[in-house]
């Protein structure tokens, strides 16, 4: 939490949790809640995933590695900073790394926290995990699963910002890790 903010309400207890639909990807739970202070109880569904990562990835000549790839859920491609999910025992630095050089075939010794971010607090119950990492170079062709066919983009950094601006970028998560590094020491 913030050393800057103290949070004034407290949490709601859970009173039930009831899985009612299990993906790869994650899971759907139904929760009785009981807010503070009341008497009536509220149902929700959230979704349970594992831990996210993101990465701005940027060359020695301050170019950043994007990744081009479909997005099911708007049914259009999207263009973002690499990324996706801890795997089960690894450290999100770990998943960071590898997502990276799989997505991209890009490495870095130069790895930098820039903060973590809820994915979306009202549904998911995960973090992105977002990372700098500097000085990356090419090291090897793409290892993408079966479900990913990601095309690889350089650009600068002023160029990348510009279509943040205009909405080209538009991926939540991708703008959190941006407004994150623009936030950076």
């Amino acid at each position: 939490m913030s050393d800057y903010f103290k949070f004034s309400k407290p949490r709601w207890q859970v009173l039930e949790d009831k899985k009612v639909c299990k993906t790869t990807i994650f899971s759907v739970h139904q929760l009785k809640i009981k807010p503070d202070q009341k008497d009536e109880t509220a149902d929700f569904f959230v979704l349970k995933a594992p831990e996210w990562t993101n990465v701005i990835a940027l060359t020695p000549e301050n170019q950043i590695v994007l990744v081009e790839q479909y997005r099911a859920g708007i049914h259009e491609p999207s263009l973002e900073i690499p990324g996706g999910v801890v795997d089960p025992g690894e450290e999100p630095l770990q998943a960071a790394k590898r997502e990276l050089l799989e997505e991209t075939g890009f490495r870095s010794g130069n790895w930098k926290p820039i903060g973590k971010t809820s994915s979306n607090p009202a549904i998911f119950t995960n973090y992105t995990h977002l990372y700098l990492a500097e000085n990356c170079e090419k090291v090897q062709d793409q290892q993408t699963d079966g479900n990913e066919d990601i095309r690889i983009h350089l650009m600068s950094l002023n160029e990348f910002l510009n279509l943040v601006k205009n909405g080209t970028v538009h991926h939540s998560l991708v703008l959190a890790a941006i407004a994150q590094f623009l936030l950076m020491d």
